[in-house]
């Protein structure tokens, strides 16, 4: 079992004052992000550049995963206004590509569905030819909750399969492999127009051929991108680290993905669901946007 942080684990820690005032918009809009609340690596970097994923729906799951940071327990009352707090943020940040997250709430009759679409419709109504990607809960493969999102019209559907087959039980016992591959192909097939996207962790004890045979699923699910990256052990209660995946493994990956078809592949060990997620718009989305008559530079 790993011990020690390899060193190409190190973090360089970038200008504070960016990242307080990322922390102060949140807080003002009583908004949450996946980033504090997963105790991202990734959160310096990514607020320093004052972009983020947000979170909605509150701070609290509803489901326990062996590899998730955030807090269980019962969920937290609907804000009717987050939707509209959420835009404005993104638009005081100058966000065009935004990503919307949230807790899984088996407790809501349409699990946070609604609170989903409410959400996209806000932001491109504040923010003109914005990207919209979402990182769904799966919905207890409800299929009538994952209309709902989708008829919101977001350019990206998001939902992590997280890791391979065999260590689903372990890692997300209150999900299914099965599921997460039904959900991603349900969107495809109905739903051509928008992208896929899903994301896989390594280093909880996965062989290579399970990493390629789960990359091999995700496209015959209809995936146009997937990402890749190492898992990190948030606390002691977490589940623990099997290996640190080496850099020139998760290039490997990226290739072998590159290679099955995939639209977009992102691995390393600092990728996460919706790092630097940009890059994806940038590579994928430009199209889209070409035919509509739009140009729009994602990257200023």
């Amino acid at each position: 079992m790993a011990q020690r942080l390899p060193e190409w684990l190190t973090i360089r820690l970038p200008r504070p004052d960016t990242i307080k005032q990322v922390e102060g918009m949140m807080r003002s809009k009583h908004l949450h992000t996946v980033c504090e609340s997963a105790r991202c690596p990734n959160l310096p970097e990514c607020w320093s550049k004052q972009t983020a994923t947000f979170m909605i729906l509150g701070d609290t799951c509803t489901r326990s995963c062996g590899f998730c940071a955030i807090k269980v327990g019962r969920g937290l009352k609907v804000e009717s206004d987050e939707p509209a707090n959420v835009a404005q943020a993104a638009l005081d940040m100058g966000m065009k590509h935004v990503v919307v997250t949230s807790v899984a709430r088996d407790d809501l009759a349409d699990e946070g569905a609604g609170q989903f679409a409410d959400t996209i419709r806000s932001l491109h109504e504040k923010i003109p030819h914005v990207i919209v990607e979402v990182l769904t809960p799966d919905f207890k493969g409800k299929q009538e909750c994952i209309r709902t999102v989708c008829e919101a019209g977001p350019e990206i559907y998001n939902h992590n399969i997280e890791t391979i087959a065999r260590l689903h039980t372990i890692v997300r016992p209150q999900a299914k492999y099965e599921r997460t591959m039904g959900l991603l192909q349900w969107v495809k097939q109905e739903y051509p127009g928008i992208y896929t996207k899903s994301g896989i962790m390594l280093g909880l004890g996965e062989t290579k051929d399970e990493v390629i045979a789960t990359l091999r699923d995700l496209r015959n699910a209809g995936v146009d991108a997937v990402t890749i990256g190492q898992y990190l052990r948030p606390t002691m209660r977490h589940l623990p680290v099997i290996e640190y995946v080496h850099p020139d493994v998760f290039k490997e990956y990226e290739e072998i993905g590159s290679g099955m078809g995939f639209e977009f592949v992102a691995s390393g060990p600092f990728v996460r669901s919706s790092y630097n997620a940009v890059a994806f718009s940038e590579k994928v989305m430009k199209d889209r946007l070409d035919r509509v008559g739009i140009s729009v530079a994602l990257a200023e």
